[in-house]
């Protein structure tokens, strides 16, 4: 018979920690890396080995030490099957770094170094007789540490392979080969894995990618040029090569080969970042293009199209009201019709358009070509100093000189911003003007990405307005009044202090009082310091920010009234759309510029009313209403100026798939 004791023992339940819960109960335990997995199983092992040495130093029954090892492996089990799998199924790429390269992997790569790749690398040894190459800006590159004697008798020291810009840095490795559907290597990984057959006969102590970002702006003397476009054709070869800024390399190079890149592109430590991985994750873009998992991706969609566009002349139904698109979430095409109809319509007579941005291929560009062919008056007014689009826009240029288009480059010091189109034609009652003004750039493709909208209207009024502002692009005068428009640098600035100080007025007055607004920045200490003193006299302000603000919301006695947010999502948010109450008038602005310094004092930039009053709810709800319900996709400015995701609570509102859903969006 067995002791009391005994008896106590066998009926004790064993302890057990946090830590051992963790091991035991799958649906507690917290995420952990792949690699981890068999330690985990290893834990739980131990975790039964702990258990079986418990019970106060007497032997747990067989039976019932068999029944809980056949507990520890059901709960291992389903480890497996719930846990471990889950981690298979989230498995998107797999690169195969050279490191972990199997023979088969080995042998892929070397086949591709030795056809596709070497051919086109040019090794260049530093010394008396090979300086240091020119690095272009933002390549990539690689610098070699090598040790022994070539050929001539030369020693070895240090070496620079870099690598054209037409070889692809992303491989796609055949599944039968990578042991993976979506198998890919990094042309860096390659390099660095055969770099040695650049070398033969000597030894590569160490290798490590880098690249190093120049100075990219363009200096134009505004003040001694003659010819802005031959000015900026002279200044774009020597963007590829201006002063380096920024010098990224692998972790873990060494100190020699580190100081020589310094001492070579003259640059400090603090500017040198040692990165882990790719030193150029833009590349990595092109992982979208070579997998094909759509269940990893958002779903595609086909934008709405406006009741509107229903009827076969577009003309005819701009002339019956003004009619507004919401890009992404409604089809570009409208704008595109507006002008292509335009460019083989009899009744137009001319044609006038500003370009900032886009594009290498237009088919709105085009549409102004065929325009001018036909020989109808075309005036376009090209920003030659959109950053980073200047080529692009010299191009279209010279093409619509070459068919008789007029083109100017807009005002010396002041770039032309502003999203205007303007269309005159021929009708029964005379000449008759249509205009379309935008938030975004007519650029097809960013259109698809960016959130901005677009108003057609035959107002003769704001008509006029448009006409008004190409006169003073293309010409020479006074800066006359217009009728509803405000226009950088003149009127804009002043105009939205206006707005703002209206509102505190009102917040005095004992009036309701409220400024709502989004944009993409905001900077301008005049506005910022106007939006204090209405917040510190009661006026409810409400701010959409995507990108810098430099307004500290909720500071106390300061500006409790403010609050920033800013919505990060699946497209762009990139209207700006200015609201205020005006006792109860409710004014609503949309505007090609943002609160910033450049906008409003060195650039040609409009903001343009809503006078529609379901056009103007429209805007209300779907640029500012949406946005400060979303508890999902928004990110709150607190008064230490860092942001906070919101928590939902509740049910989950997403703004953006809201209004994919409303506007009539479908997967396509």
């Amino acid at each position: 018979m067995k002791s009391a004791k005994t008896t106590a023992a066998s009926k004790r339940q064993p302890t057990v920690t946090a830590a051992d819960r963790w091991n035991t109960e799958p649906d507690r335990m917290p995420p952990h890396r792949t690699d981890d997995l068999l330690n985990r199983e290893q834990g739980l092992l131990a975790f039964n080995e702990r258990v079986l040495a418990q019970a106060d130093g007497d032997q747990v029954p067989l039976l019932e030490r068999l029944r809980y090892l056949t507990i520890v492996s059901s709960n291992l089990d389903e480890f497996f099957e719930i846990r471990v799998s889950g981690l298979h199924e989230l498995a998107q790429v797999d690169f195969h770094a050279s490191t972990t390269w199997t023979d088969a992997h080995r042998e892929f790569a070397r086949t591709i170094f030795q056809s596709e790749i070497e051919p086109l690398l040019t090794p260049i040894a530093l010394d008396p007789a090979h300086p240091f190459p020119r690095i272009l800006n933002k390549s990539l590159n690689f610098i070699v540490e090598l040790d022994g004697q070539d050929a001539f008798g030369r020693r070895a020291g240090i070496a620079i392979v870099q690598a054209p810009r037409a070889l692809p840095r992303l491989i796609r490795v055949p599944q039968e080969i990578s042991g993976h559907p979506n198998g890919l290597m990094l042309l860096t990984s390659v390099v660095q894995g055969f770099v040695g057959n650049l070398f033969p006969g000597m030894n590569v102590r160490a290798v490590h990618q880098f690249r190093v970002t120049r100075n990219s702006d363009l200096f134009v003397d505004e003040e001694d040029i003659t010819d802005l476009r031959r000015a900026l054709q002279g200044e774009l070869p020597s963007r590829h090569y201006g002063d380096a800024v920024r010098l990224e390399v692998s972790a873990g190079i060494g100190e020699e080969a580190l100081s020589r890149l310094m001492q070579e592109f003259e640059l400090k430590p603090q500017d040198c970042y040692q990165v882990h991985g790719p030193v150029n994750l833009v590349r990595l873009a092109q992982v979208l293009d070579q997998v094909d998992r759509p269940d990893l991706k958002f779903p595609s969609f086909a934008p709405g199209l406006p009741g509107w566009l229903k009827q076969k002349d577009l003309f005819s139904a701009i002339r019956k009201g003004d009619v507004m698109v919401h890009q992404p979430y409604e089809s570009f095409s409208p704008v595109m019709d507006f002008l292509s109809s335009a460019a083989i319509d009899p009744k137009v007579m001319a044609i006038k358009q500003t370009i900032y941005r886009t594009g290498v291929d237009s088919a709105l560009m085009e549409a102004l070509i065929a325009a001018a062919k036909a020989g109808k008056e075309v005036t376009v007014v090209v920003e030659l100093m959109a950053r980073f689009d200047e080529e692009a826009n010299l191009n279209w240029a010279a093409r619509l000189e070459q068919v008789g288009a007029h083109v100017v480059y807009g005002v010396v010091g002041h770039k032309t911003h502003a999203k205007m189109a303007l269309i005159t034609r021929r009708e029964d009652d005379g000449l008759r003007m249509y205009a379309h003004l935008g938030t975004g750039n007519y650029h097809p493709r960013t259109a698809k990405l960016y959130e901005d909208f677009g108003l057609f209207t035959a107002n003769r009024a704001i008509c006029a307005d448009v006409h008004e502002i190409f006169r003073r692009l293309t010409g020479l005068g006074a800066a006359g009044a217009l009728n509803h428009l405000w226009q950088a640098p003149f009127t804009l600035h002043q105009n939205v202090i206006a707005g703002i100080e209206r509102e505190t007025e009102h917040a005095r007055a004992g009036k309701v009082a409220r400024i709502t607004a989004k944009m993409n920045s905001l900077l301008e200490p005049t506005v910022i310091a106007a939006l204090y003193a209405a917040s510190q006299a009661g006026v409810q302000i409400d701010l959409i920010v995507r990108g810098v603000c430099a307004l500290r919301p909720g500071v106390p006695g300061h500006s409790e009234n403010i609050a920033v947010r800013s919505i990060i999502g699946r497209f762009l948010e990139h209207s700006r759309v200015f609201r205020f109450w005006n006792d109860g008038q409710d004014e609503v602005w949309l505007s090609s510029a943002d609160w910033m310094d450049r906008n409003f004092f060195r650039r040609v930039e409009i903001a343009f009313p809503i006078l529609d009053e379901k056009l103007k709810a429209r805007v209300i709800e779907e640029a500012l209403e949406e946005h400060l319900a979303d508890n999902t996709s928004a990110w709150l400015m607190g008064s230490d100026g860092a942001y906070r995701r919101l928590q939902p609570e509740g049910e989950k509102r997403v703004s953006q798939l809201r209004l994919l859903s409303r506007m009539g969006a479908a997967e396509s």
